[in-house]
C-alpha cells in the first residue's frame, strides 16, 4: 500500500491518500474527530489519537486528515502516522463501525432555501474544500444568516474565516438573494 501526503493551507494539518475508499465506501460522507473520546465509533480514528501530537482526525471519501499539537513536528509524526494508517488498512478494519442510527432525511428536493444552500454547499464549495483536506457541513439557516462550520484542514485554517465570508457568502449571496450573511459555529 503506497500513502501519498498533501500538505494543506493550515500548516498543522497534513492529509493523507491511501489510495483507497476511507468513508465513500460507507455510503457515511465525512467524520469530523476533535478528540478520542468522540471517535468511539470509529477503529481508525482510535488508532490515530493514539499517536502522541494528533489532536484532530477528519475522514474523508478516499483521504484522511490529521491535525498535530503545536509541540510536535511533522518530521517525527508523519512516518508514525502513515504507519498506522496502512496497519489499519492491511488489516482489513472497518472505518467506520456500523450503527442502527437512521439518516436524517434532508428533503432536498423541497425547494426550500435550506435546501438550496446545502445543494450549493454539495456541489461546489465541498469538492473545494476537499481537494485542502476539510469538509464544511451546513448547521441551520435563521433570518438570512447561514450558520456553517469548518473542518478537517479547514478548521483552524488562517484562511478559513475569509473562505467563508468572501467565498462561500458571495456565492450564497448570488444564487439565493435571501442570504445575507455566513457566519461560522464551533
Amino acid at each position: 500500500m503506497f500513502i501519498q501526503t498533501e500538505g494543506t493551507p493550515n500548516p498543522a494539518t497534513l492529509k493523507f491518500l491511501p489510495g483507497c475508499d476511507v468513508m465513500n465506501a460507507t455510503g457515511q460522507g465525512g467524520a469530523n474527530f476533535t478528540g478520542a473520546d468522540m471517535a468511539a465509533r470509529s477503529p481508525l480514528a482510535l488508532r490515530l489519537f493514539e499517536l502522541d501530537g494528533v489532536d484532530g482526525v477528519y475522514l474523508g471519501g478516499d483521504f484522511i486528515t490529521i491535525t498535530k499539537t503545536e509541540s510536535k513536528e511533522w518530521e517525527t509524526m508523519k512516518p508514525l502516522v502513515l504507519g498506522a494508517i496502512m496497519e489499519h488498512f492491511t488489516a482489513g478494519k472497518p472505518v467506520i463501525e456500523s450503527s442502527d442510527a437512521d439518516d436524517d432525511d434532508d428533503d432536498a428536493a423541497d425547494g426550500s432555501i435550506e435546501a438550496q444552500i446545502k445543494e450549493l454547499l454539495d456541489t461546489r464549495v465541498r469538492p473545494a474544500v476537499a481537494q485542502d483536506g476539510g469538509d464544511i457541513i451546513f448547521h441551520s439557516y435563521e433570518d438570512g444568516v447561514v450558520y456553517l462550520t469548518m473542518q478537517g484542514a479547514c478548521s483552524g485554517c488562517p484562511s478559513s474565516s475569509a473562505t467563508l465570508k468572501h467565498g462561500i457568502e458571495n456565492m450564497l449571496r448570488h444564487y439565493i438573494p435571501e442570504v445575507t450573511e455566513v457566519r461560522p459555529t464551533e
